[in-house]
């Protein structure tokens, strides 16, 4: 593995590291980010917050809100498999941008990128609601990295305001103990605005990838619309898509 790109600011180390063609983004020695666009799925955690984009047709997915930008792995693979008009990536570390436009290619009028802090952006927001919101907000603390914000009552509410009336929010946990924990799950008035839930996980990961949709859905119309894309395909010894998914109660 080598080093494209490093550069300390104040105390933190960022680095871009490229193992064959991936492109890897570390932050303080954590794993932010890796991209490949000959082979964009990566098997990991990345997979699993654009996949629940599958639970509805790609054709109804018309606008993307991506909390935590890092180095837009997610951002590119909305836009290969799924090629939604807007997405908009709320970002606080302006560096993570930066690389995201200069080494992962995110950038093109389909995309737009706000360097903000999430929370404020959010609250602040009243402009036209979202199909998906993804909330992928981590930090990371000793080298270990953990959510930005937890998913209470309020922000949860807050998302919520953001959807579509057939949308979904797709949040990313450190463990599914978290996810369980969370406003999602344990407060029974949230609860009612959603008519699906869904766990989504992968062995190379301890993150659990909370699914929560507006509309009902299935797992087997999650699973038939990925048999339709080569790339998506489980079955497929050329697929390195894996994951486990499971029902939530709501």
């Amino acid at each position: 593995m080598s080093i494209l790109w490093e550069q300390d600011i104040g105390s933190t180390n960022y680095q871009v590291r490229q193992a064959g063609n991936s492109l890897r983004l570390y932050t303080n020695g954590v794993f932010h980010s890796q991209y490949n666009p000959g082979r964009p799925v990566t098997g990991s955690v990345w997979d699993l917050l654009f996949l629940p984009a599958f639970f509805y047709p790609p054709d109804s997915i018309r606008r993307v809100l991506v909390l935590g930008v890092g180095g837009g792995a997610v951002i590119q693979q909305l836009r290969r498999f799924i090629q939604p008009d807007t997405i908009v990536g709320v970002e606080l570390n302006a560096t993570h941008l930066y690389l995201a436009k200069r080494f992962f290619g995110v950038s093109g009028n389909d995309v737009e990128l706000i360097r903000g802090d999430a929370v404020d952006w959010v609250n602040e927001y009243r402009g036209t609601v979202f199909d998906i919101v993804i909330d992928d907000l981590f930090g990371h603390v000793d080298g270990e990295t953990q959510r930005s914000v937890f998913p209470d009552r309020n922000w949860v509410s807050t998302l919520i305001r953001c959807l579509s009336s057939d949308g979904m929010i797709v949040c990313n946990f450190a463990s599914r103990l978290e996810l369980m924990a969370s406003a999602y799950l344990s407060d029974s008035e949230l609860r009612e605005n959603f008519s699906s839930a869904f766990y989504l996980g992968t062995a190379q990961n301890y993150n659990a990838v909370g699914v929560f949709l507006k509309r009902p859905a299935t797992t087997r119309q999650l699973r038939d619309r990925l048999k339709r894309i080569p790339q998506l395909d489980p079955r497929r010894p050329s697929s390195r898509l894996s994951y486990s998914i499971r029902t939530l109660s709501v």
